[in-house]
């Protein structure tokens, strides 16, 4: 027996280094003889991210065992709802710029290990993120954000910067903003769901409109909208200028039949015809209305401390807004928020780690839908475009359906629903300290909200 038992350990040491020693030649890091790009790409393809995080995923030959398979479609099925692969894949073949929102995201889950997933790894041994091959995905990432921002030692964030546009315009576009001759009544203007001096919105849960009647989604902020990728919260329009050709026609919120009302009402006025010709031969259309609007909403950058500190000025923040920020870039909330404005440049489902509609308790309607009611894919549904979060402290109440009241609420629902993670008081705070220091200047003046809190 004694015998038996001194074999059998011999036979498991020689097995354990055995793994061992295959374990460590499948997961090799690639061969500094090659550029970073394809390193990386070389990375990802042993690691296998395709196979999940895509529309078509690359199953293995198990994924038709009766019980194996179901596990595996479920695990590909949930890694395409939470990442499409296929972009990156396709940046990294052809030596394009990755996504930032790509690029974050996987940053995060390559430091933290989150991904792949260990039951993954376990049965596709050179799909591990080893220590080294961790440091050269590292490293890529850091350099993408040094080439893309060029800020802090390529922080996933950057400063605000203005942009060149025509004065004569923009004073014409400031008017027209204000204008209620753009609503069906004469009663409604941009302004009155996007006040300049309430952060860009109008603090109400959904916007009155024209006779009293209410919108279904909450107005999102107008400061810094040009950096948005797409404009609404369901993408529907493409810039600014389509997105002020929105409201006018809207039923519910400016309540006219056609732009011909619009200008029929400003061709009766003798000075706007004269500036409209001053600057567009064709004269008062909805696209030199809607153009206009848009040179002068181009203007609404507010830069603020933090864009100090990212420039350099280690003073710009407290000590409590720097814990801050580390935090929201460690616990991941810098992987969909980030950019110039922290937010703005993609969509992103509701509830990733959590159900947050049922969980909501109220009925759903067509605007919980999200991106969905634009392109009818399954995969859109609960989708919204990320929103920027300069200002932020201002633009109460938060989320697509106005629900969180106070910026402390959002902040800790955010991180049940989206990245799994329950905040302590402490945590909340400096993050909710941290989001104060996004309150910007325009026009040389620090932002502030004229809307008292009840």
């Amino acid at each position: 027996m004694k015998r038996f038992l001194k074999w059998f350990a011999v036979a498991v040491l020689v097995a354990v280094v055995v793994l061992a020693v295959v374990y460590r030649a499948v997961n090799r890091v690639p061969s500094d003889q090659l550029s970073d790009v394809e390193r990386v790409a070389a990375i990802f393809d042993d690691g296998g991210c395709i196979s999940c995080h895509s529309e078509n995923p690359r199953l293995p030959f198990y994924a038709e065992f009766p019980v194996m398979g179901k596990l595996v479609k479920a695990d590909a099925a949930e890694g395409y709802h939470a990442f499409d692969f296929t972009p990156v894949e396709k940046a990294l073949k052809e030596n394009l710029d990755v996504h930032p929102v790509k690029l974050a995201k996987i940053q995060k889950v390559v430091a933290d290990g989150s991904m792949p997933l260990a039951k993954y790894y376990l049965v596709h041994w050179g799909s591990s993120i080893t220590k080294g091959k961790r440091a050269v995905v590292m490293d890529w990432a850091q350099k993408e954000w040094l080439a893309m921002y060029g800020v802090r030692e390529g922080e996933p964030v950057c400063p605000v910067h203005t942009f060149t546009t025509d004065p004569v315009k923009v004073a014409l576009g400031y008017d027209l903003f204000h204008d209620t001759r753009l609503s069906a009544d004469n009663t409604i203007s941009c302004s009155s769901c996007h006040g300049l001096d309430t952060g860009g919105v109008d603090n109400e849960q959904f916007s009155d409109g024209v006779g009293g009647q209410l919108g279904g989604v909450n107005a999102p902020t107008v400061y810094n909208a040009v950096y948005n990728f797409v404009q609404f919260w369901d993408g529907r329009a493409a810039n600014l200028a389509e997105q002020a050709a929105g409201p006018p026609l809207n039923p519910v919120e400016m309540a006219c039949e056609s732009f011909d009302e619009i200008v029929a009402k400003l061709a009766a006025d003798k000075e706007m015809v004269a500036r409209f010709k001053a600057l567009y031969p064709e004269g008062i259309t909805q696209e030199t209305i809607t153009d206009a609007i848009a040179e002068f909403e181009k203007t609404l950058i507010t830069p603020s401390r933090f864009d100090k500190y990212l420039e350099g000025d280690d003073n710009a923040l407290t000590e409590n807004e720097k814990a801050g920020y580390e935090l929201f870039k460690a616990e991941g909330c810098a992987a969909c928020h980030n950019g110039p404005i922290l937010g703005g440049q993609s969509y992103e489902f509701m509830g990733l780690k959590a159900d947050y509609f049922a969980d909501r308790g109220l009925e759903l309607t067509i605007e919980d839908n999200g991106r969905f009611k634009e392109t009818q894919c399954e995969r859109d549904r609960h989708r919204f475009k990320t929103p920027g979060l300069r200002n932020v402290a201002l633009t109460w109440p938060y989320y697509h359906d106005g629900t969180r009241e106070t910026l402390e609420e959002a902040v800790r629902d955010m991180g049940v629903y989206q990245t799994g993670v329950k905040l302590s008081e402490a945590q909340v705070a400096d993050m909710v300290a941290f989001l104060n220091s996004l309150t910007g200047e325009y026009q040389g003046q620090v932002l502030t909200n004229s809307n008292p809190r009840d």
